[in-house]
C-alpha cells in the first residue's frame, strides 16, 4: 500500500573530533528556505565538533581518521530526498537531514527561472507501495589515492532503463558563456544570433568536437517558454547547419521551462534535429525534485536526447539507470572565475579537493579548458576576458584528471584558433575510459591520474601553487614493451 516517510535517521558516529572536509549549502535566491542551494561551495577543513551548527553540508563528506580516510556519500536516490549533513549537537556524529517534501513552490529567483519552495510538508518521501530507499555509504581506505578512482556510487545504482543505448553519444562540447561569445576578427558582431553560434559549429567541425551549446539567451526571458526563440536566433537554421557538419546542437533551459511540459519539450526539439539539452537552476534535492530529473532522463531517452543537468544535486548514479544523463554541475566549476567569488577562496586547493570528494558520487560538468591562464599574483575576475588561475598545462591536465562524459571546452574559438596544439589535443580527448588508476595524490596537494581509452594512456598532473616533483610508476598501468610518450609541459616561466 502506499505509505509516507515521515523521516529517516543516518548518523555516522566518529567518536572523537577528527578534522573533515565539508562543503557547505550556498543560499541561493531565498534564504528562507534552508534546503535551497546550488551544491557550490568549497570546502572547509575543521574538526567535525566545530562544524556550523546552523548550516546544512551536502556530501560526499570525507572525515580523516588518524590518516585513513572515511568517505560519507549516498547512492540510488529515486523518489526520495537526497541526504545533506549537519552536526547541531557540537559532537562527534554526522547527522543525515532530509529537506521534507514542498507543499508550495512558485515561480522565481533568476530571470524566474527557479521553483521557490515557500512551505513543506511534515513528511519527507511519499512512496506507491513496495519501494527501494538509497544507500548510505562509508567507503574508509588507508591510501587516499582510491577516492580518486572509486566508482561505488555508480555500481550500486539501479541497473540501465535505456533498451538500446547506441544513439547515446557523450563527447565534448564548444561553449560560449564562459567566453562571452568572444569572437574576434569576424566579419559579423558576435553575439547572441545566427552567425555566431554557425562560427562556433564550424570550429567544432574542424576539430572534431561533436557538440555546439546555445547557452541563456537564445529563448526570450520570463516566459519560461522555449518555443518563443529571440529573433536574432533561426534555431532551425542553426540546427540544420550543424547537422550537416556532423556537429549536435544542445539547448540551455531553466527548470520552469521545462517542469511539467517534458514530453512536450522533448518531442519539439528532437523533431528539430537538436540532441540534448543542459537543464539548469534545479537548486533542491528534495523528493519532488529528484522525480523531476528521473521524469527528463526518461522522456529524453524516449526521444534520443541527452542530458546535462546544472544548478543541480550531486549524482547518486541516476547515470547508470539513465545514461543518457551524460553530466551533473554540483561542482564550483570555473565560472566561478569570471566573478569575485573566486577571492574568497583558494580555487587552486579546491581544484585538487574535488577528485577526492566530489567526483566520487559521478561525472561533474567543471568547465575546463581556459586559455587565458595567470599566476595568482596576475589574476583578477573579468567577466569579458576570463581567465583561469594556473598554467595552461594544468588547465589541459583537467581532460584527464576529471571525469566529465559531456566535456566543455569554455573558451573562445578565437583563442582556440591561437593556441592550435594545446586546442588539437583537448579536442581528441576521450571523454569515458576503459580504465581508470590515481597513480599518485593528496587530498588538496596535488593529483595524479592515468585514464585509459583503447591502447592509450592519458595520464594528468596538477599541483597547488607550491613547486613540487612528482615520480611516477608507469609500471602500474604498463606492461613489457616500448612505448612513445608526448609529453606537454608549461614552459620554465609560466609561475611568474
Amino acid at each position: 500500500e502506499p505509505f509516507i516517510v515521515q523521516n529517516e535517521v543516518a548518523a555516522f558516529d566518529f567518536g572523537k573530533p577528527y578534522n573533515c572536509w565539508i562543503a557547505y549549502n550556498n543560499l541561493t535566491g531565498t534564504k528562507k528556505d534552508r534546503y535551497f542551494t546550488s551544491f557550490e561551495h568549497r570546502y572547509d577543513y575543521t574538526p567535525i565538533n566545530q562544524i556550523d551548527a546552523t548550516r546544512l553540508a551536502f556530501t560526499p563528506v570525507v572525515v580523516d581518521v588518524d590518516g585513513v580516510k572515511a568517505l560519507v556519500a549516498e547512492s540510488n536516490v529515486e523518489g526520495y530526498p537526497g541526504m545533506f549533513i549537519s552536526n547541531a549537537d557540537g559532537d562527534y556524529i554526522l547527522d543525515g537531514e532530509f529537506a521534507p517534501v514542498p507543499a508550495e513552490e512558485v515561480v522565481g529567483g533568476h530571470n524566474k527561472l527557479q521553483g521557490i519552495v515557500t512551505e513543506r510538508q511534515n513528511y519527507i518521501a511519499k512512496c506507491d507501495g513496495e519501494s527501494v530507499f538509497p544507500w548510505r555509504i562509508l567507503l574508509v581506505t588507508d591510501d587516499e589515492r582510491s577516492l580518486a578512482q572509486s566508482d561505488m556510487v555508480y555500481r550500486l545504482a539501479d541497473p540501465c532503463r535505456v533498451e538500446n543505448t547506441e544513439w547515446i553519444a557523450p563527447g565534448k562540447v564548444a561553449w560560449e558563456w564562459w567566453n562571452h561569445w568572444g569572437l574576434t576578427g569576424v566579419p559579423f558582431k558576435a553575439g547572441i544570433n545566427t552567425e555566431t553560434y554557425n562560427y562556433y559549429t564550424d570550429f567544432a567541425a574542424k576539430y572534431g568536437i561533436e557538440y555546439v551549446i546555445l547557452d541563456e539567451g537564445w529563448a526570450e526571458l520570463y516566459l519560461n517558454d522555449l518555443t518563443k526563440v529571440v529573433p536574432e536566433i533561426d534555431l532551425k537554421a542553426i540546427v540544420d547547419h550543424a547537422n550537416s557538419k556532423g556537429v549536435g546542437i544542445i539547448l540551455w533551459a531553466g527548470y520552469n521551462a521545462v517542469k511539467g511540459k517534458e514530453e512536450e519539450v522533448c518531442r519539439h526539439f528532437a523533431e528539430m534535429g537538436v540532441k540534448g539539452f543542459k537543464v539548469d537552476f534545479l537548486d533542491r534535492d528534495d523528493a519532488q525534485m529528484v522525480d523531476f530529473q528521473y521524469k527528463l532522463a526518461e522522456i529524453a531517452a524516449k526521444y534520443k536526447l541527452v542530458i546535462d543537468f546544472h544548478g543541480c544535486p550531486k549524482p547518486t548514479g541516476m547515470n547508470r539507470t539513465w545514461p543518457n544523463v551524460l553530466n551533473f554541475e554540483a561542482v564550483l566549476g570555473l565560472e566561478c572565475s569570471k566573478g569575485r567569488r573566486s577571492l574568497r577562496f583558494n580555487v587552486v586547493d579546491y581544484d585538487l579537493e574535488i577528485p577526492y570528494m566530489r567526483m566520487v558520487a559521478g561525472p561533474m560538468d567543471y568547465t575546463q579548458g581556459a586559455m587565458r591562464n595567470v599566476s595568482k599574483k596576475n589574476y583578477y575576475p573579468c567577466n569579458r576576458r576570463p581567465m583561469s588561475q594556473g598554467t595552461r598545462c594544468r588547465q589541459m591536465a583537467m581532460y584527464a584528471i576529471y571525469f566529465s562524459p559531456l566535456s566543455m571546452l569554455c573558451d573562445s574559438p578565437t583563442l582556440y584558433d591561437r593556441e592550435a596544439e594545446c586546442t588539437k589535443l583537448i579536442a581528441e580527448f576521450p571523454t569515458v575510459w576503459n580504465e581508470t588508476v590515481a597513480l599518485s595524490g593528496e587530498i588538496g596537494d596535488y593529483v595524479a591520474m592515468a585514464r585509459r581509452n583503447g591502447d592509450t594512456w592519458y595520464v594528468g598532473v596538477m599541483s597547488d601553487w607550491t613547486a613540487r616533483k612528482v615520480e611516477l610508476d608507469l609500471s602500474k598501468i604498463l606492461g613489457e614493451g616500448d612505448y612513445v610518450a608526448e609529453v606537454y609541459r608549461d614552459g620554465v616561466n609560466a609561475d611568474l
